[in-house]
């Protein structure tokens, strides 16, 4: 781990009371970008550390990745003690963040109003659920509740015939890149003016406004010119189409790309075929369009549609499993993926992220934190007095790893 380069958020301080994804997610954005992520974690830990497997508590694969370039502090927000700590550290941040709801969090003490007392210039950033100002704004929110009502679920009703999830966290992640650059934002006109402001980023008005981007269509008009739902997108044959080793996506999208698949896939016909002539013309007959496609990919291999999508700039690309994505030649090219050592839990992957700076390469500062690490390190630094510094760091000392 180098020293040399620090990042172009050097110098910038987040004190981050978020668990599990999407908070975590947004400040591990933030570190990786060079900020001070004082992750303060109750003396249970961030429940998200429970996961399995992991060598030793409260250290799995995720954390690993996703703490990275942050410190750990346990504090007692139950206790006096614990909240003049975070107080002192307050005083010292740019920033704060925190994923708990508006009531929970204006019971801890820690409501916008309270911390700009702290630190008037303090960017303060709370993820919700749901907005403050909705009827929604008490329920507690999960990805998969989000996915049912943003409208994402029946998306897969009229494609499928049965609602369904996307298998992966994405509104926890989207929303985590929504706090990042809502936080960053806030920094921004912080350096302007002096001035603090309260960030409000509801996870499920996130969802709602990525979901319509394309499908709002032509509902988007008053009156209405349309239905609701992008055309190309809800057929049931946009999908992986089966060749004759494998599974391959092949999206021709410009006129030539077409005439071009077209020629490839011996159909002819197609190419004078009215219903498949204009970019609007394809998109209202996608699904007879895409039929086309279905059937031509079954005559070719996966690697052969690829390399006549490399000669013919057509986009086109296999489909892989993640536990293939490290040996992708592209991915290993850049070096996404590190064999790197942590202190404590021996060698793991680490993934860097995806975008790169010409005046700051990314590096790991600090490995993930175990629970509470580095308490005492950040309790001198916000200047309380030796002997508190060391009762508390005491008491951050979970049973496991005393």
């Amino acid at each position: 781990m180098s020293a040399d380069r620090s990042g172009p958020l050097a110098g910038v301080r987040i004190v981050d009371l978020s668990t599990v994804i999407m908070g975590p997610y947004a400040s591990h954005i933030l570190a990786d970008l060079g900020a001070d992520v004082i992750k303060v974690e109750t003396p249970e830990g961030d429940p998200y550390r429970n996961y399995k497997p992991q060598r030793s508590p409260g250290m799995n694969g995720a954390v690993l990745n996703l703490h990275r370039n942050k410190r750990s502090v346990v504090l007692d927000l139950k206790e006096q003690s614990g909240r003049d700590a975070l107080d002192a550290i307050i005083r010292t941040a740019d920033v704060v963040m925190h994923n708990l709801r508006p009531k929970v969090i204006a019971k801890l003490g820690y409501g916008y109003e309270r911390v700009r007392e702290l630190k008037p210039s303090i960017v303060y950033c709370g993820a919700y659920g749901f907005g403050a100002a909705g009827v929604y704004r008490d329920r507690p929110a999960y990805d998969d509740m989000i996915q049912a009502g943003s409208g994402i679920a029946a998306l897969y009703e009229e494609i499928h015939g049965t609602p369904q999830y996307v298998p992966s966290v994405i509104y926890d992640k989207l929303s985590g890149q929504t706090i990042a650059y809502a936080i960053l934002a806030g920094l921004v006109k912080c350096g302007r003016n002096g001035l603090g402001t309260a960030i409000e980023v509801p996870m499920f008005e996130t969802a709602v406004e990525f979901n319509l981007v394309e499908h709002m269509s032509g509902t988007a008009f008053v009156p209405p010119l349309g239905p609701m739902g992008a055309m190309r997108v809800l057929t049931p044959r946009r999908k992986p189409y089966k060749t004759k080793d494998g599974h391959v996506c092949i999206l021709p999208y410009s006129d030539k790309n077409w005439l071009d698949f077209f020629e490839f896939a011996g159909l002819d016909a197609c190419r004078k075929d009215p219903r498949f002539i204009t970019l609007a013309s394809r998109a209202e007959n996608a699904d007879a369009l895409y039929a086309h496609v279905e059937t031509a990919a079954l005559t070719h291999t996966t690697g052969e549609w690829v390399d006549f999508g490399d000669r013919a700039n057509v986009p086109c690309m296999g489909v892989a499993r993640l536990d293939e994505l490290a040996g992708d030649p592209h991915i290993r090219s850049i070096g996404m993926f590190e064999e790197v050592e942590h202190p404590t839990e021996g060698r793991y992957l680490s993934i860097r992220p995806p975008i790169t700076f010409s005046s700051d390469d990314f590096q790991i500062r600090h490995h993930a934190p175990r629970l509470g690490q580095d308490t005492a390190d950040v309790l001198r630094e916000a200047g309380l007095p030796p002997e508190q510094v060391a009762a508390l760091a005491a008491q951050a000392i979970p049973a496991s790893q005393a």
